[in-house]
């Protein structure tokens, strides 16, 4: 608060020297609550303001990340890594790194901690559990390369010991517990549940999970695709997936899967949280790339629909599509929507047809938002009175005001918009501003002023600020801190110092806590102001002196400017009163000043639909709507960006249909998510009534998996639902726990992402090849064991002929040797 008081002209408050100790907490936003200065820049900042004593320069490494695609990136925080020696945890020492540091460098810092000689050989163990260890084996791997995360452990042990001594059996990878097929968790690597969730949703998709352990993926590894990730990719997924449906393992440690994966996508290189949604499609694009069929792409003209009938036109998209891009994942997700797109100045119409690998579908949502304001009126007598406004989501501020003038009868031309933040105008608003930067913590104050703020060029809004000032007690500068709340005062330029100040004490009237006691304090400044015209101040003496004529300067300095502009955000131009402590005792009632009425509105409720069906999403998604005019269309026949109208169609669905609820919102001032119920079917989803395709095929599909987020935005916990392809039964992944869950359970609040399989392309229909191909090895098995049956059975008929034959011939001996005797 000083920094901004010094910042915006008052120089009796001084800053002090530079305290970074609020810059080492975790999860601090750049810009926000920090901001990265050159060296240069801070030797100034030291020069002038000096530095705390005890603290030191906080210093950041730019460090490279990504293996093929190369990012750059300031390391704000470094890497914490506890270190200890021989397993014994009782002597852990916490020390930071960046990630840029090699493990020779760790394994240099550990003999320096734990005094482990030079000639002595020693080994580093990674910990990631209390029984899982791996050894570090390069020492010329950074600690990113490595995949080493904060918080994990080093086990630091002469050469001669071959494991960390432990009761516990040594388990590189994996809980080799024996566990069914496919209910396998993935251990949490630090934050990494979003790629638990994601990866364990794609594992319960049967066809892409049988391609990968049936190894067909090995004769479509494409790895000279320009656009792929060298078959890494594809190769990683399969050897996790070959663990995770191996049946030997109650959980696997993803980390050769997450290193791969950052490799190629430096934004999934650390261990903050990511959304699994975006995981998924960098996933699901790499495993294409990584797979594509096509080894070299041909140059495709794209031609816009002309007039030609959607058929022919989808039919071409299709053909074109696959001529570049031909793989499992295109087998099982892609499918193709129609785009529709209206010139609304000369009704250029553009029909287009594109491949889509999954929806994202908007959920409904209210088109109203409330905000609670106070409104403060020009007659200083009256309390500010606090309303509930209901206003447009999508808005301006000139939308807030003409809510409030309905309600308060005040004209919404003669008010000014401000967020008031610890005593000062933190924001006043322009009229035209959205209203989405408005906060729902925010304490937005609306005052009345006299003439229309936009019309109106004689008269000139000044911002007021209360103070408080006395001796800083250590320092040789007076504090100024702020206190009560700040006012807007509209005057005319032609005012005289002597009614200006008069309007200022009448604006302060309410705020008394004696009205005859401020009386006479008005009194005797009013006569003394008439007599010399100087401004003047009653100390707490009761003496009279003249003020500084430093008020005066800025008055009219201030009176030079147009009619609203000293409230933009550049310009911090403001008027401060000052007041004697004495004084501010005796005259300032906090709990007056801070005193409003509430309005009759602030007892309404915006009702909230208790929950959507997914239909309505879909609905949602395939309605018309008005391009914004930060992403407009350009118009081949107008030659020029227009705001067109675009409507989305579906055409045709893949055999799994990946559906993302658009959850997460952002803008430049807010991030919100939307917990609303979607009520999705877990059986029988017919899509047939949103497809345009008059000769679509069949269309019922059936839910397979759910990736779930639980929390707010920018955190909160990822875990899955997924039905199991063996057994039919559905379970819940929740990192590297797995456990049954009930099909009454599966659809909540926190369904981020679903994931359908068409129903006549299940195991056993023969969709797909690897389908088709089971069931004929399957026939050709029944054949064989047919054949070798009728074999058997031909065998035992020669053998009951024999015998037959046999007794025949044995009968008339038999009755001959009867005769005898």
């Amino acid at each position: 608060d000083s920094w901004d008081k010094y910042q915006m002209g008052d120089q009796n408050v001084y800053p002090g020297p530079v305290d970074n100790s609020g810059l080492l907490k975790e999860h601090l936003i750049d810009e926000l609550d920090y901001i990265l200065v050159p060296t240069e820049g801070w030797n100034k900042l030291v020069s002038w303001y000096g530095l705390t004593d005890g603290q030191e320069p906080i210093a950041r490494k730019v460090v490279e990340q990504g293996m093929f695609v190369k990012h750059c990136k300031v390391e704000v925080y470094l890497t914490e890594l506890k270190l200890c020696e021989d397993s014994n945890m009782d002597n852990v020492v916490t020390r930071r790194f960046s990630k840029a540091d090699t493990i020779d460098t760790i394994e240099k810092e550990m003999r320096k901690l734990f005094s482990i000689p030079d000639e002595m050989e020693t080994r580093l163990w990674n910990k990631y559990m209390t029984n899982t260890f791996e050894p570090l084996n390069k020492p010329d791997s950074t600690i990113q390369d490595a995949g080493l995360y904060q918080g994990q452990v080093r086990v630091h042990i002469p050469v001669f010991l071959s494991h960390p001594s432990l009761s516990l059996s040594l388990s590189l990878y994996q809980s080799r517990h024996s566990e069914k097929a496919g209910l396998c968790g993935l251990s949490n690597l630090g934050n990494t549940c979003f790629m638990n969730s994601a990866t364990q949703c794609l594992s319960n998709i049967p066809p892409l999970t049988e391609y990968f352990l049936k190894d067909k993926y090995q004769d479509e590894l494409n790895e000279d695709n320009p656009l792929g990730m060298k078959g890494e990719i594809a190769k990683a997924y399969a050897e996790l997936i070959k663990q995770l449906w191996s049946g030997k393992y109650s959980y696997v440690t993803p980390r050769p899967f997450k290193t791969q994966v950052g490799r190629f996508a430096p934004q999934f290189s650390g261990y903050q949280q990511q959304d699994s949604h975006e995981l998924l499609a960098f996933l699901l694009d790499g495993l294409h790339e990584d797979l594509n069929r096509i080894r070299k792409k041909p140059y495709i003209q794209l031609k816009d629909a002309d007039g030609r009938p959607d058929k022919v036109v989808a039919e071409e998209a299709w053909e074109n599509h696959i001529k570049r891009n031909d793989s499992i994942i295109v087998d099982i997700f892609h499918g193709l929507f129609k785009s529709t797109l209206v010139c609304p100045v000369c009704s250029k119409i553009s029909v287009t047809f594109d491949p889509f690998c999954y929806l994202t579908l908007p959920l409904p949502m209210k088109k109203e938002r409330t905000l609670e304001v106070y409104l403060v009126r020009l007659d200083p007598l009256a309390k500010p009175t606090q309303y509930k406004l209901t206003v447009p989501k999508v808005g301006y501020i000139s939308d807030l005001c003409a809510s409030l003038s309905v309600l308060s009868g005040v004209a919404a031309e003669k008010m000014i918009v401000t967020d008031i933040y610890n005593h000062r105008f933190h924001r006043i608003f322009a009229t035209n501003e959205n209203l989405s930067s408005i906060m729902e913590r925010d304490d937005i104050y609306v005052f009345e002023v006299a003439v229309n703020r936009l019309e109106d060029t004689d008269h000139v809004v000044i911002p007021v600020h209360l103070r408080e000032k006395y001796k800083q007690s250590g320092y040789n500068h007076t504090s100024t801190p702020l206190f009560g709340q700040p006012f807007l005062i509209t005057v005319p330029r032609t005012l005289s110092e002597e009614k200006f100040y008069n309007l200022l004490l009448l604006r302060l009237w309410y705020a008394s806590l004696q009205l005859s006691l401020f009386l006479s304090f008005f009194h005797i400044v009013h006569l003394l102001f008439q007599k010399d015209y100087i401004i003047r101040s009653v100390t707490k003496h009761r003496e009279i002196k003249s003020y500084s004529y430093h008020i005066i300067a800025v008055f009219l300095n201030l009176l030079q400017f147009p009619l609203g502009c000293i409230h933009t955000d550049t310009d911090r131009s403001y008027l401060s009163l000052d007041w004697e402590p004495e004084i501010k005792k005796k005259y300032f009632d906090e709990s007056v000043a801070e005193d409003f009425d509430k309005h009759e509105s602030m007892e309404y409720k915006l009702q909230k639909k208790a929950f959507f069906k997914l239909k309505d999403c879909i609905e949602l998604f395939t309605t018309k709507e008005k391009l914004g005019a930060e992403d407009p269309w350009y118009c081949p026949s107008c030659k020029q960006h227009q705001q067109a109208t675009k409507k989305l169609d579906l055409w045709s669905l893949p055999p799994v249909l990946v559906v993302h609820l658009k959850r997460f919102s952002y803008s430049r001032y807010m991030r919100d998510k939307l917990d609303s119920l979607v009520d999705f079917p877990l059986h029988d989803l017919d899509m047939s009534e949103f497809l345009i395709n008059p000769n679509a095929g069949p269309c019922r599909y059936d839910l397979i998996a759910v990736s779930n987020h639980y929390g707010g935005m920018g955190g909160g916990h990822y875990t899955a639902y997924a039905k199991n392809k063996d057994d039919g039964k559905w379970y819940n992944f929740d990192d590297s726990i797995v456990s049954p869950v009930s099909e009454d359970q599966i659809v909540s609040k926190a369904a981020y992402v679903l994931f359908y399989q068409r129903q006549d392309t299940v195991k056993g229909t023969g969709y797909f090849a690897l389908d088709r191909e089971d069931a004929e090895e399957q026939e050709s098995a029944s054949a064989q064991g047919a054949n070798a049956q009728s074999d058997e059975d031909e065998e035992e008929e020669e053998e009951d002929l024999n015998d037959n034959e046999q007794d025949e011939e044995l009968e008339p001996n038999h009755d001959i040797t009867m005769n005898t005797h």
